[in-house]
């Protein structure tokens, strides 16, 4: 990833592998990563995506997130 600790919406759907229409909507609904908001501009930390996939990482189909 970048060297930078914030990442724009592009680079996190892109390491997320979606979209930046489901990061927004995530945004709106409260169930993505942390992210900041610098006037119109959406940022994420780097370390609040990475741990925003930890507390998602499942071994079954039937988990919940933070479950665990």
């Amino acid at each position: 990833m970048s060297e930078s600790p914030l990442a724009t919406s592009n680079e996190v759907a892109e390491y997320l592998r979606t979209t930046t229409a489901k990061l927004a909507n995530d945004r709106y609904r409260g169930i993505g990563p942390k992210f900041v908001k610098h006037g119109r501009r959406v940022l994420y930390r780097w370390a609040d995506v990475y741990a925003w996939t930890e507390a998602n990482t499942m071994q079954r189909t039937d988990d919940r997130p933070g479950a665990a």
